[in-house]
């Protein structure tokens, strides 16, 4: 009976590492060189995603904006906060590109076309990005310690039942929105 009850114990305490403790082992926590908030620039700025986050002309996504683009409005600082003043001095005004960490950098495989979801198929950016355009500050990027990849594209939690849109890029994920707007892309169409 006793080694039934170590067993079981050492059982549920491996479990409970693996749920719990492995995730904190497996990805290390990086704070983005700048707080950003979004909200400020949609409701204030009367800004959409696009204002910043462009469709390029051969129409794939122009991915972060350039520094350049925020210098437009921000050859001096507009508000009093410190990241506005870190923004202006730190990488406006030399002209240094803002070293931002990428939540939703797929691997090298995978081809996404920005253009033929936002453009053709006329989503919004919540549907797959969530409600980052609400947020007030960067969140942390959590870093793979083995792949390099953001936590962002499996998700927050190791069970994925139950997310929300914006909350994982898996290949689940875009499958069951294919299968859900009855949309065949073939693993071609989203694989190199």
């Amino acid at each position: 009976m006793r080694v039934l009850i170590a067993f079981l114990l050492g059982l549920a305490g491996s479990l409970a590492f693996g749920w719990w403790g492995f995730p904190h082992l497996l990805y290390q926590r990086e704070p983005q060189p700048l707080q950003y908030n979004h909200k400020i620039h949609i409701e204030k700025g009367s800004m959409e995603c696009s204002s910043c986050h462009e469709v390029a002309a051969d129409g794939q996504f122009a991915g972060i904006p350039r520094t350049a683009s925020c210098g437009a409005c921000h050859a001096e600082p507009l508000g009093k906060t410190e990241a506005e003043k870190i923004l202006v001095t730190s990488y406006v005004a030399p002209e240094r590109e803002v070293d931002w960490k990428v939540y939703s950098r797929q691997p090298m495989n995978v081809r996404f076309s920005h253009a033929v979801h936002v453009n053709k198929a006329e989503m919004k950016c919540e549907e797959c990005h969530g409600g980052r355009g609400s947020a007030t500050a960067a969140e942390p990027f959590y870093r793979n310690r083995v792949t390099g990849e953001s936590r962002n594209v499996w998700g927050p939690r190791m069970i994925r039942v139950g997310l929300k849109p914006g909350e994982g890029m898996k290949m689940s994920d875009c499958e069951s929105c294919h299968a859900q707007k009855g949309v065949s892309a073939g693993c071609l169409g989203c694989h190199r």
